[in-house]
């Protein structure tokens, strides 16, 4: 067994005109794909699971570089894509919802903390929603392909449940150097739905 390019669950112009069709068929056919790819070459040979991704992902310390670069952004982009919907859900409800206000306050000031870590990452990252081990929601950056469940973190680890990749092949055709604009657009197909799924199947492994 190996690891495969997950297909998206919508065409690669639905997302217009928030992300392009082009950028999005790069993104997913030539970046996503060459982290597979690497993936599985850099795990021939080694004890690391060929059939999941979050095993290997939370024990990344035992691993070298090209597992950990080509791991987590195979994980990365595979939770990414999952988030995104044409026609997503606008609005978190429920559990996830009334978090989200005790920890932030609102819905915007998560959104204006979110964009914040999303636009100040110094060069390639993500920024993420994550669940502490705790139980509890926070916001925090990684660099180039990390995450908050790699073992590697010292703070701010936990289970991503919402991340946005900043990386500028994500954003640079049609935004070109206006992370800030990409960001603001990335509200308009991220799908609450699905992250409200992810937050209940953290909270479920929790218990």
């Amino acid at each position: 067994m190996s690891y495969s390019l997950p297909e998206l669950p919508y065409a690669y112009n639905a997302l217009e005109p928030h992300f392009d069709k082009e950028t999005m068929t790069i993104h997913h056919t030539k970046h996503h794909q060459a982290y597979v790819t690497k993936l599985n070459a850099a795990i021939e040979g080694t004890d690391a699971p060929t059939d999941d991704i979050e095993a290997i992902i939370k024990n990344i310390s035992k691993y070298g570089a090209g597992v950990r670069n080509n791991g987590g952004g195979h994980y990365n982009h595979s939770l990414f894509w999952e988030i995104l919907s044409p026609t997503p859900k606008k609005a978190p409800e429920g559990k996830l919802a009334e978090e989200i206000n005790k920890v932030f306050g609102s819905l915007d000031a998560f959104k204006e903390q979110f964009n914040n870590a999303g636009a100040t990452q110094f060069g390639s990252g993500w920024a993420w929603l994550f669940v502490k081990y705790n139980g509890t929601i926070g916001v925090t950056s990684t660099p180039n392909q990390d995450n908050p469940l790699m073992d590697i973190n010292e703070t701010n680890q936990g289970f991503p449940i919402l991340g946005v990749d900043v990386w500028e092949h994500a954003y640079y055709l049609k935004y070109q150097n206006k992370r800030p604009d990409y960001l603001n657009a990335f509200w308009d197909v991220l799908d609450w739905a699905a992250v409200e799924k992810k937050y209940e199947e953290v909270i479920s492994k929790l218990k």
